[in-house]
């Protein structure tokens, strides 16, 4: 076999169309060796001889895409100085644009034999891990074009790849759980019929089973457990994981494109799948462990967690801040994503102990010339001390907003003194964001998420049921905010089950009227059950799955085109999806002397400083004043929407509320959520200045006054 020199640059495998070049980094190793993989299960190794600042690297003509391939680093193997290298183990490459195979947990892939933990096991891995794939990087985009949907025009779908398509009736067999699932023309028609303009998948990075839960008969089904942060996890492929899953998910982002949806990736950069100090050496653990993780400092056989995974990423090191920061670019140039959702991303921050906004890793983020322009968004906490991080984050990032989660649902449940809080958040939560020069937009705002209740289980359960996770149901948040409306889980009651319905109506609407960016998760808007189960990770079955409802089921149908219209009703009217906060007064340049926002008592009065104090309070109007938006159009004009009014009864009992004076002398009734449709027939009644409506407990009604 021929080895020329090759390069140091870039990291990874690099086909050129007659051959490839290999690059790995590793300080700690001694020497590196190359091993081309057979399906024979030989291997031939090739030592990488040539060094650049700690990069070994070669080039090998002849090696095609498809070809497997990995590394083993011979070197210093003393845990208890950090130091892990051992070469009976075959080391997936951190650049690896794709993966094949999985780990099927012999002993043989651990660094120590089992039971006995200061052991040193000298097994040979190879036949028992996931190896690297050689993958051609030659696609045809065609015409694609990212959508650039700009934050205040984003309706956001959370969704996992498999969950999303694996029960989808219209869906071949042999796509669902799929990349190309998503491409189906049935779910992209549902995802643009419903309005979305955003799809973030779970991660799709290539990730590993623990070993606890395959023993246990189940399997990361999320997916926050990565091991290659350049490769499209291989289960999700539809015809093989020799480089076909890497066509397969950017033919699925082109059709996304195409139909106008934008592809948001959930990544998680703050760990990986080694685990603690007992976990596996499927990688960086055996390329350079303290170049990779934090180590505890007077203690390196340990490792620093501040995910409460076992491990963290040494965010401080240039070849961790490199490998990130390449990922990213890989993902956005290559794969043509459009922007990132970030996993405990307060872990990011942290350069030495303490949650640092200043950090390195924003730096670098925003002076790249790539990943600056896309959509960053953050998990704003991590289970470190001082991790929880809402809206503390640098101006470029937009947030998912937790305390919106919160107080949403500490409304429509009936908890006391919740108004003045509950106004900021629908207003777009200005006392997080504004100091810091952000706007509404920065507010990633939802009610549920793939990490808690879905949304009919929110109105259903006021307790988790965890117990098929095998974990005695000690997993998942055990504070959910959540209100079962008069009974546990299913019930015949008819009574209980329009509450119910009303309240899912309730905070869909809430959401989509809302300043900020709404996300919806997969499967509320039909109201999808998860029986429960608050945490759902392990579950890669039907509790999961999202299961699409039968044509004749009345009620996932209306709930469906009541959440369409909410969607499109915040589409129409940029009074609701504004790009600067209220000013809480007349906006100056324009004809109405009425201020931008008004707040009003049911009985139609301002609010006073006593009114949003008041305990008993669970009600109130606001009025949002289409004719006073103070951020121009796109080409500098006015904008000029219709006026709404907005009310709200989130007490159990009914109130009669009165349309204020001087706001208008005509409405419409546009949304009322006591119906079951949600929106008044023939587009609703009219409504004058002064009149009294009553509003049904825990409900909320729109009223439209046209500009």
């Amino acid at each position: 076999m021929q080895v020329w020199p090759g390069q140091a640059y870039p990291l990874g495998a690099t086909y050129d169309g007659a051959g490839t070049n290999f690059a790995v980094f590793s300080e700690a190793a001694d020497r590196i060796e190359l091993c081309l993989l057979h399906d024979d299960g030989s291997e031939t190794a090739v030592e990488l001889r040539e060094t650049d600042a700690f990069v070994r690297h070669a080039y090998l003509p002849g090696v095609m895409p498809g070809q497997r391939y990995g590394f083993r680093v011979h070197g210093p193997y003393a845990p208890e100085q950090g130091q892990r290298c051992n070469s009976a183990k075959l080391l997936l490459d951190p650049y690896a644009r794709a993966v094949a195979g999985a780990v099927d947990w012999g002993e043989a892939v651990y660094g120590y034999h089992f039971g006995r933990p200061d052991s040193r096991n000298d097994l040979d891995s190879a036949p028992h891990t996931m190896t690297s794939v050689v993958v051609n990087p030659y696609f045809d985009w065609g015409d694609d074009r990212p959508p650039r949907t700009d934050y205040h025009r984003t309706v956001i779908y959370e969704a996992h790849v498999k969950g999303l398509t694996m029960l989808h009736p219209a869906l071949p067999e042999e796509l669902r759980g799929t990349y190309a699932g998503l491409a189906h023309p049935a779910v992209i028609e549902h995802l643009t019929e419903l309005g979305v303009t955003a799809l973030e998948l779970m991660p799709v990075h290539q990730f590993v089973n623990d070993h606890r839960l395959v023993d246990a008969g189940m399997s990361n089904y999320w997916g926050y457990n990565t091991i290659g942060f350049f490769a499209p996890h291989n289960a999700y492929a539809s015809w093989g994981d020799r480089g076909q899953q890497v066509l397969e998910f950017k033919s699925a982002v082109r059709a996304l494109h195409q139909a106008g949806i934008e592809v948001i990736l959930d990544v998680v950069y703050n760990h990986t799948a080694e685990g603690n100090h007992l976990g596996p050496t499927l990688s960086f653990r055996g390329l350079d462990n303290p170049s990779y993780y934090r180590l505890v400092e007077d203690n390196p056989r340990y490792y620093m967690d501040t995910t409460g995974t076992g491990n963290s990423l040494l965010m401080r090191s240039p070849h961790v801040l490199q490998l990130i920061m390449d990922s990213l670019r890989y993902w956005v140039t290559e794969m043509h994503v459009d922007g990132f959702r970030f996993d405990l991303a307060a872990t990011l921050a942290r350069q030495f102990h303490e949650v640092d906004r200043l950090s390195s890793f924003f730096d670098l983020v925003q002076q790249d010339p790539v990943v600056s322009q896309v959509k960053l968004i953050a998990e704003p906490w991590d289970v470190g001390e001082g991790g929880y991080q809402v809206g503390n984050f640098p101006p470029l990032w937009t947030e998912w907003n937790g305390k919106y989660r919160d107080t949403v649902r500490d409304l429509w449940r009936g908890e006391p003194r919740t108004l003045a809080e509950f106004a900021s958040r629908l207003t777009g939560s200005s006392d997080l964001y504004q100091d810091d020069g952000r706007r509404p937009l920065a507010s990633v705002n939802f009610v549920t998420c793939h990490d808690g209740f879905t949304l009919r289980d929110l109105v259903s359960y006021n307790d988790k049921h965890n117990d098929a996770n095998g974990e005695g149901n000690r997993d998942g948040e055990s504070h959910n905010r959540s209100w079962n409306c008069g009974a546990e889980g299913d019930t015949d009651d008819e009574r209980i089950a329009e509450l119910r319905l009303r309240q899912m109506r309730n905070f869909i609407a809430t959401l989509m009227l809302s300043q900020g960016v709404p996300m919806l998760s997969h499967g509320d808007e039909f109201g999808r059950t998860q029986g429960g189960n608050n945490n759902a990770y392990c579950q890669d079955n039907e509790v999961a799955w999202v299961r699409w409802p039968d044509e004749d089921s009345e009620e996932a149908r209306s709930l469906l085109e009541f959440t369409r219209s909410m969607v499109w009703l915040r589409r129409d009217h940029p009074v609701f999806r504004r790009r600067r906060f209220f000013h809480g007064r007349p906006v100056e340049g324009t004809h109405d002397e009425l201020s931008d926002i008004n707040w009003f008592t049911p009985e139609g009065e301002e609010m006073t400083a006593r009114d949003w104090q008041a305990a008993h309070a669970k009600a109130l109007s606001v009025f949002l004043n289409g004719s006073a938006i103070s951020e121009p159009g796109p080409r500098g004009e006015r904008i000029g929407d219709d006026s709404f009014l907005l009310m709200f009864n989130a007490s159990a009992e009914d109130l009669e509320f009165v349309v204020p004076v001087n706001h208008g002398r005509q409405w419409q009734v546009v949304v009322d959520t006591a119906v079951p449709g949600g929106v008044e027939p023939g587009q609703g009644a009219k409504v004058a200045a002064g009149d009294r409506l009553t509003l049904i407990g825990r409900s909320l009604t729109v009223l439209r006054r046209p500009a």
